[in-house]
């Protein structure tokens, strides 16, 4: 189903798609929200509770707007191909936030979508992947960082719901490469998070998929980590520079940056 859509709208169709509304507390919300867009199409809702492989007690509300967030910036690729998409919560969408310098600069001229939702749990990724109409797009790169919401589920339940998007990413994009990012550390639940990584990192096959540690490149500081912004959890400007400098190289690899694009950083060791 497609419809017209206005704010009030989107109200009725955030309360229907994902149940109770979580506190700012609760999930990855947006730094700044983006501007609502009249006219733009939405999927159909998400059926209530929340999705296999991980189940949550509840499902999280993303922000409406940031439902028209997402649905724009997917229909701005309606005419041509996204080389890369970005796929996760507020982190990813963030990007056009605090991150938004070195996006312009080096992501923005390689044609990349940015399908993030602050907010977003893996459970509502795999619902979006499968309403939203991307697999069009015909991405030849996927930079994948997703599960910090899932604070509810253990280790292996959050991890399950990473393999689930990887799998669906192969399926929808066959031969695409794809990049698997860790998860940042934060204070809400950091070990859980770090004991999740130890079990997505073996998702890599170095053929097509590849996981990039973002982990060690932000170290503890005082009561937070470099690179990220005073709630402990969302990166800052710095935060998204060190992201920058560690994907590139990487993407270099399987992408050639177009002649606009920044140079890129020498690899990591």
């Amino acid at each position: 189903m497609k419809s017209t859509l206005n704010f009030a709208a989107v109200l009725v169709f955030s309360a229907t798609a994902f149940g109770q509304a979580t506190t700012p507390a609760q999930s990855a919300s947006p730094a700044t929200p983006a501007q609502a867009t009249a006219n733009v199409a939405v999927p159909p809702p998400m059926p209530p509770g929340p999705k296999l492989p991980e189940p949550a007690p509840q499902a999280t509300v993303p922000d409406p707007v940031m439902l028209l967030f997402c649905t724009t910036q997917v229909a701005e690729f309606n005419d041509h191909d996204a080389d890369m998409i970005f796929i996760g919560d507020s982190i990813t969408r963030n990007w056009l936030g605090p991150g938004k310098a070195v996006w312009d600069a080096n992501f923005a001229p390689r044609n990349a979508l940015d399908f993030g939702i602050g907010g977003d749990q893996t459970q509502h990724v795999l619902w979006r992947m499968n309403n939203y109409p991307i697999g069009r797009l015909h991405p030849k790169v996927a930079v994948v960082l997703i599960g910090t919401n899932n604070y509810h589920n253990t280790p292996e339940e959050i991890a399950a719901g990473v393999k689930a998007i990887l799998d669906k990413i192969q399926a929808m994009y066959p031969g695409i490469k794809i990049v698997l990012n860790s998860i940042m550390p934060n204070k809400r639940a950091n070990d859980l998070m770090m004991a999740a990584n130890a079990i997505i990192r073996t998702y890599a096959d170095g053929q097509n998929i590849f996981y990039l540690d973002l982990v060690p490149l932000m170290p503890p500081v005082g009561d937070n980590w470099t690179g990220l912004g005073p709630d402990h959890l969302h990166p800052d400007a710095s935060g998204y520079q060190i992201w920058t400098d560690a994907l590139l190289p990487l993407v270099n690899k399987f992408l050639p940056p177009p002649p606009s694009a920044a140079p890129a950083p020498p690899a990591l060791p």
